[in-house]
């Protein structure tokens, strides 16, 4: 099981994410291995939908999804996690061939995978420690004659801006090749009281993930962020149609990151995610627009989540 390694680059965004107006820092260094455990305990919350809705429909709908893809298809997961959905995914098809999860966080990257292979003794399994967002071959491991799947869960898409969305299925839809396919969670647009309440559970876990941010600059980057001075705010933005997550300063102070000084006024944020909502025909309007052809759409009973599978045009 060969890994593959990345720069990671917290350091020079973080210090650019301070600098510009509005401050933005982007969402993917959230998950450092505090951070991953703490989205963990988040998808087993009651306000959290997504996780347990997505895992219902890959359990219902193993059987058709696999009769789609066909026999030894070549797995490949941006943003694996914990991957316990790709543990249904690889149940439910015929003799996978290879597996390729991709995530930034390598400590529970490489110990998933190597679940995953004790599973699978017959199937190669590749991780890769890498940012998704950028361009992507498959390493030799998960050579083949198969057709290659990618899995995007989670609904992990909407933490980007639509355009940004485009540009990653263009680069995946060049990645999986002619035949290749993408099955890919979708969160839906509905009331924005389930949404604003699924970013800001009762017990603080989504807040202790969000501060992570900052408890991670003052782990690697000799920060001295008072992470208690920053609250969590998450509101639903009609017009942009997504959740916006923020940090927002409950005092004035100032800070070091890197060696360098920031101000911050009560009031002022750090915007850090996204998280876009789209009806079926907009996602399926973004998927043509990204160099896909739309195949299949599976929602649940309550309207809340859909998987789209998605073929390359």
């Amino acid at each position: 099981m060969r890994t593959i390694m990345p720069t990671d680059g917290f350091r020079e965004s973080m210090l650019a994410g301070l600098t510009r107006r509005p401050r933005a820092v982007p969402c993917k260094y959230l998950y450092d291995a505090e951070g991953s455990a703490l989205f963990e305990r988040i998808t087993e919350l009651e306000e959290y939908y997504p996780t347990r809705t997505e895992i219902g429909l890959l359990t219902d709908q193993g059987g058709e999804i696999a009769q789609v893809v066909g026999a030894g298809a070549r797995v490949v997961e941006f943003g694996a996690g914990s991957m316990r959905k790709t543990r249904l995914l690889l149940a439910a098809l015929e003799a996978p061939a290879a597996y390729v999860p991709i995530d930034v966080a390598r400590e529970p990257l490489l110990l998933a995978a190597r679940r995953i292979a004790q599973v699978h003794p017959a199937m190669a399994v590749a991780p890769m420690v890498a940012d998704f967002n950028h361009p992507l071959v498959l390493p030799p491991d998960a050579d083949g004659d198969g057709p290659v799947l990618g899995f995007f869960p989670g609904s992990t898409i909407g933490n980007m801006m639509p355009g940004d969305a485009r540009d990653f299925l263009r680069r995946v839809a060049k990645l999986v090749g002619p035949g290749g396919r993408l099955l890919v969670g979708v969160d839906l647009t509905k009331d924005p009281h389930v949404l604003e309440t699924a970013y800001d559970d009762s017990q603080g876990v989504t807040t202790a993930f969000i501060r992570n941010l900052l408890a991670r600059a003052n782990r690697e980057l000799e920060a001295d962020f008072d992470i208690r001075a920053f609250d969590h705010r998450a509101w639903w933005n009609a017009r942009e149609g997504r959740v916006e997550i923020h940090l927002v300063a409950s005092r004035r102070q100032a800070v070091s990151v890197a060696g360098r000084l920031f101000a911050f006024r009560r009031g002022d944020t750090l915007h850090v995610e996204d998280c876009y909502k789209y009806t079926v025909e907009q996602f399926r309007w973004l998927a043509r627009l990204g160099g896909f052809v739309p195949e299949h759409v599976w929602i649940d009973s309550a309207q809340l989540f859909s998987l789209h599978m998605l073929r390359r045009g």
